[in-house]
């Protein structure tokens, strides 16, 4: 099982640590691990969240989840 740590997980999503962080405080973002004090994301879960987040148009998008408010959120 492939694990990334978060600055590995956010290159891969193409955004920032912080972002991650905010994400995981408020919801709505990938599924991850605590193992001790250290923050793991699976590869399965980040393609999970990434086909989760696929939309076609702006008309029909929906959150990955309806738990997070992001307008505030700074990448």
């Amino acid at each position: 099982m492939k694990v990334f740590k978060p600055k590995e997980a956010a290159a891969l999503l193409q955004t920032s640590v912080s972002t991650l962080a905010k994400l995981r405080v408020h919801g709505g973002g990938p599924r991850y691990c605590r193992l001790g004090r250290a923050i793991r994301y699976r590869v399965e879960d980040l393609e999970a969240w990434i086909a989760l987040s696929e939309t076609t148009s702006t008309a029909t998008y929906k959150p990955a989840s309806n738990k997070s408010n992001l307008s505030g959120l700074k990448g």
